[in-house]
């Protein structure tokens, strides 16, 4: 049949040529734009235990069962049940488990790589993880391992052979997403010192300051596309009830210390802040704040509502309000009754938000990421697979 179309349309007829074509452009809800995915080629994450993936199990030994019970079926050097928001993170972009920088051992950096370690603070503690439980690998130090690791690991990609398997190329680096949950350590670490609040308060700005040397460190060496998580509400977790004092009019109504979680929001309103600054300062780069801390608040205080039960009290622990004991943690061994015993799980981790008094479930993990995947929580709102974009569409 032949084309109506001889180059001598009337204007009506032009109309109804264009007018579909003109609305199909103009739709706010083009399925093109819903289905944009930056298709990000690896994921390297900086952070502490929240998103360690065996960093600190390799470097002072494994995290012991019941740690990984839920999903390995063992030990995967995460402090959790299972899987952690940064595995949801991978998960959703196609991509394997990150392996962590520190493990030597059947390790694949192809897709990226994992410098967080449990433990780790923005700022430099000073002291030793035997002293004072906090890990040496500051943010500083983790930027400086991502140094190694890229120059090291393009020099042996060049070699070819099984290099080109293990190693990330060079382009990758540039084409990355680039995670970061980091700062909770450091808030808790001026209470353990003997701080007071507004002491903890004053200190923030520094961190800051940190994290952002650390972002330009990364930046300055081809990272442009940012998640930035900001700290939850850390006078939620039994180690924290269990360890500093409140009074009665200091627990809110879910039973979480108020001046903690006050704390927790001046630091995210001040992170926040920095991250704008961020954007001024390096306008190649995407930056998507990520608000965890709603989330997490919601999910503790909420918990039967969402299918949880006990969002204050360890799953995994001994003893205690909280079922918490600094002394004697998930997977150690203790006496009752003149017996001794090995601490371990809950009867049924899926039902509980808190791990080990300190960490959260595999279930509150996802539950979490589910929240924030879609960019409900995040500045600007964008889905996590289009965190390469400076805005929403």
């Amino acid at each position: 049949m032949a084309s109506r179309y001889n180059g001598h349309h009337s204007i009506s007829e032009l109309h109804l040529v264009l007018l579909p074509t003109i609305l199909l452009m103009c739709s706010p809800a083009l399925p093109a734009a819903i289905s944009f995915s930056c298709d990000f080629p690896a994921v390297f994450n900086f952070g502490d235990s929240n998103s360690d993936t065996g960093g600190l199990s390799s470097a002072f030994g494994p995290a012991p069962p019941p740690n990984g019970e839920t999903f390995f079926g063992r030990p995967s050097g995460r402090y959790s049940d299972g899987r952690l928001i940064i595995d949801f993170i991978a998960e959703s972009l196609g991509l394997p488990y990150l392996s962590a920088y520190l493990n030597s051992i059947g390790t694949n950096f192809s897709h990226g790589a994992n410098f967080a370690t449990a433990g780790s603070t923005i700022r430099r503690q000073n002291t030793t993880l035997f002293q004072g439980g906090y890990s040496p690998f500051s943010l500083d130090v983790q930027t400086w391992q991502f140094t190694q690791f890229k120059s090291r690991s393009q020099f042996f990609f060049s070699q070819g052979g099984v290099f080109r398997d293990l190693l990330p190329s060079e382009e990758l680096f540039s084409k990355a997403l680039y995670t970061f949950d980091i700062g909770q350590n450091d808030l808790t670490a001026g209470y353990r010192v003997g701080l007071t609040t507004d002491e903890v308060k004053e200190a923030i700005p520094d961190i800051l300051n940190q994290f952002t040397v650390a972002i330009k460190a990364i930046y300055w060496q081809g990272g442009r596309y940012f998640w930035i998580h900001n700290t939850g509400p850390f006078g939620c977790l039994p180690y924290i009830l269990d360890n500093l004092a409140l009074r009665a009019p200091e627990v809110d109504r879910a039973g979480c210390g108020s001046p903690f979680n006050g704390v927790a929001q001046l630091f995210n309103s001040l992170l926040k802040e920095t991250v704008l600054q961020l954007r001024k300062e390096l306008p190649l780069a995407s930056f998507t704040y990520v608000d965890v801390y709603s989330n997490k608040y919601r999910l503790i205080s909420h918990a039967r509502e969402y299918g949880f039960e006990h969002p204050l009290v360890a799953c995994c622990g001994h003893g205690g309000v909280y079922n918490y004991n600094k002394n004697f943690g998930c997977g150690s061994k203790t006496k009752v009754n003149g017996t001794e015993i090995v601490i371990g799980s809950c009867r049924e981790p899926l039902k509980r938000v808190n791990w080990d008094g300190v960490h959260y479930t595999e279930a509150a993990n996802k539950w979490i990421f589910d929240q924030i995947s879609e960019g409900n929580f995040s500045d600007p709102p964008l889905p996590l697979r289009m965190a390469c974009s400076k805005e929403a569409p």
